[in-house]
């Protein structure tokens, strides 16, 4: 247990390069080159091979695919995949990291590919997979959030602690988990590259984020473009409301504030008096159990 612990904490604190073995002997905590955990690059007949469970990339650009699969029939697979045994067949190998290689190596019409094969349990598969897709920036916006998304929950990761494991600012990946709370018609029109993630995040805050995505994408507006459209869709639904006292930018701070630090939408109701209330908004129990844990560990 320990030791899948350790594995752990390397796999996301230091990169893969601890778990590939990359990493110069001596180094602390380094792993030793004639050690078990140090196994040198093999070669794994590409058919007894197969995509992790774990995945957490659904989607492969085409055009991307396309030049990957030409830099590997002119130069082949530089560099090794990581593997684990089959859990249910040890002469088979499961892809941790580098699922996008070996299927550019099956289009070359390569016959074997590099590996590393390492011992992992499915947790550490899990995890290794979510970093290392991360780190490459090889997910699409959506499946980004929800790679942060399971890291936190399943993993107890903090948005401090992943953003710097994938060299992220916080407020990235904050920002990226929001995506997650717009309604499921903008999810699949960001999925479809109807509109950008830059389009997405500027409906967030919209009382009809579909309506004006569907604005965004028939017209074409660029980012800016979608920011001033939101904007003034928010006057125009606050001069149809009952008119209210001027809206107190310290207030407003704050909200803007609360929210970049939770990544969900907060919303602070203010009373003359100095009393209010304050609301925070989530769309599954595993968005409020996050609010409640990170609140328990700041006390």
């Amino acid at each position: 247990m320990m030791a899948a612990e350790d594995t752990r904490k390397r796999g996301l604190g230091r990169g893969l390069s601890a778990l590939l073995g990359e990493e110069p002997a001596g180094k602390s905590g380094a792993m030793a080159p004639d050690s078990d955990e140090a196994r040198l690059v093999n070669t794994v007949p590409v058919e007894l091979m197969q995509p992790s469970p774990f995945q957490p990339r659904k989607h492969f650009d085409d055009e991307a695919f396309a030049a990957l699969v030409e830099s590997v029939r002119d130069k082949g697979v530089l560099q090794p995949l990581l593997v684990r045994k089959d859990p249910n067949d040890d002469k088979r190998y499961e892809i941790v990291a580098g699922e996008r290689r070996w299927r550019a190596a099956q289009q070359a019409r390569l016959h074997e590919v590099p590996v590393v094969v390492r011992e992992l349990s499915d947790r550490d598969t899990l995890e290794v997979a979510l970093v290392e897709n991360l780190q490459r920036e090889d997910l699409t916006p959506l499946e980004e959030a929800e790679a942060y998304r399971r890291l936190m929950e399943e993993f107890g990761h903090t948005q401090e602690v992943l953003a710097k494991a994938v060299g992220k600012s916080r407020s990235h990946v904050a920002n990226m988990m929001r995506l997650l709370g717009l309604p499921k018609p903008v999810q699949r029109m960001l999925d479809e590259r109807q509109i950008s993630a830059g389009h997405a995040r500027s409906l967030i805050n919209s009382e009809k984020p579909e309506e004006l995505a569907r604005e965004i994408q028939r017209r074409g507006l660029n980012v800016r473009q979608a920011e001033d459209l939101s904007r003034k869709a928010k006057s125009t639904e606050g001069k149809k409301a009952v008119a209210t006292a001027p809206r107190d930018p310290n207030i407003s701070a704050l909200e803007h504030d609360l929210a970049e630090a939770i990544g969900l939408k907060v919303v602070v109701h203010a009373k003359a008096s100095g009393a209010g209330s304050l609301t925070i908004q989530f769309d599954s129990p595993e968005q409020l159990d996050d609010v409640i844990r990170r609140l328990k560990q700041e006390g």
